[in-house]
């Protein structure tokens, strides 16, 4: 029995042996056809892989500023009626703001505030109440709803300058945008100048006064050699960032006419340009040289940056160009007999940024005067380089590899 066990384990592998000798000659000798190749899928359904680190980089470069083709005007003048001006109407608001513009009237010991109802200018003076005291038809009417002319930190030069018969120096101060009525004052107090009359008027003790001669209008000092816009700080996180879909840079074909595949270094390099643009919320001077001192914020993998500062002659709507070389180095493998088209891709950014600066003034008699300024940077940037690859195609009329 134990003879007859063995016998029957020795045949059983004999058997096994033929049929994996069979099998192994089946496959081996069996035609091969499209539909059942050993290789791996068609290449054209795969995209060739970057096998080596990408390297992105890029250099930019401040463009020197073009030559303006429009003419500059000589004259400028502050314009009391933006509520952005730093010398401007504010309304009443039960209180005396910061910078309220006054005098001292020696001719009954008192500090009057400039006011205003409407277009007539006239005086308030806390000891006679929260009202707005101004000549009007031959009476004096008291207001509480009034405006005070503020300059804000003192920021403008105010100069009070003779007049006579109705006229006005130049850049006086106008209390109607609607008509030509000026702040005045004679050595008695505040009150209005009307061209159209030829005269000065003075409310006092409810009585309308008026006078041809000895009156002074208030006026601002223009004579301003150059401005300095500096110390620039961008609240990067008020920052709105709009980003826009991908675009092409640039494109590269690698064709691979051998039978083996290839190993392919490329580098891609563009050049963009690049507005940067700062919107301020004063007027500066028309006709005078303003400097702007500031870094400039641009994108850095994914995050708000500066530059260091620079230095450019700013005027209202001026751009600045910055020109920004990027390169992208990689590695990629190229089947046999076939084409790969490499994309140089990027995202475009169109940036606001709100900033706060100081304002520096330098007038023609050596006098300077600083305050602080608001406004929004503008930038449209391009950011985010990387390489895309589209899938590989095969050569045409491509020799067969043997």
């Amino acid at each position: 029995q134990t003879l007859t066990l063995c016998y029957f384990q020795l045949l059983l592998l004999l058997l096994l042996a033929l049929s994996s000798v069979s099998l192994q000659d089946t496959v081996k000798n069996r035609p091969l056809d499209e539909n059942d190749h050993p290789l791996t899928p068609d290449l054209k359904e795969r995209v060739p892989e970057i096998i080596a680190n990408v390297s992105v980089s890029t250099v930019r470069r401040i463009l020197p500023p073009t030559k303006s083709r429009h003419k500059r005007q000589v004259n400028s003048y502050v314009d009391v009626f933006d509520k952005n001006s730093k010398l401007r109407w504010e309304n009443w608001l039960g209180y005396l703001p910061n910078g309220s513009v006054s005098i001292y009237n020696n001719y009954d010991d008192r500090i009057d505030y400039v006011c205003k109802v409407g277009c007539h200018s006239g005086f308030y003076n806390p000891r006679k109440g929260p009202f707005c005291h101004y000549p009007y038809y031959s009476k004096v009417i008291k207001d509480r709803s009034f405006e005070v002319l503020v300059n804000e930190d003192d920021f403008e030069i105010l100069e009070w300058k003779k007049g006579s018969s109705g006229s006005v120096p130049e850049y006086s101060v106008r209390s109607c945008s609607s008509d030509e009525i000026y702040v005045g004052k004679n050595k008695y107090g505040l009150g209005k100048v009307y061209p159209k009359d030829k005269c000065f008027y003075l409310p006092w003790e409810g009585d309308e006064y008026w006078y041809k001669v000895s009156y002074e209008v208030l006026t601002t000092n223009m004579g301003v050699s150059r401005e300095l816009i500096s110390d620039v700080k961008y609240n990067i996180e008020q920052a709105k960032i709009l980003k826009k879909p991908p675009k092409v840079l640039k494109r590269s074909t690698i064709n691979n006419a051998n039978c083996d595949p290839v190993s392919k270094t490329t580098t891609l390099s563009k050049t963009t340009l690049e507005t940067n643009s700062w919107g301020l919320s004063v007027s500066l001077m028309i006709g005078v040289r303003a400097t702007f001192e500031t870094g400039i914020p641009f994108l850095a993998e994914g995050k708000l940056d500066i530059t260091l500062e620079i230095m450019f002659q700013y005027s209202k709507g001026k751009s600045v160009t910055e020109e920004s070389t990027h390169s992208v180095s990689f590695t990629i493998n190229v089947p046999p007999n076939h084409r790969c088209t490499v994309k140089m891709m990027s995202y475009s950014y169109d940036t606001k940024i709100p900033f706060t600066a100081r304002l520096k003034r330098t007038y023609r008699n050596g006098k300077t005067k600083s305050t602080t300024i608001s406004g929004t940077y503008h930038g449209v940037h391009t950011a985010d380089v990387y390489v895309e690859v589209e899938r590989c195609e095969p050569l045409p009329n491509a020799k067969p590899c043997t």
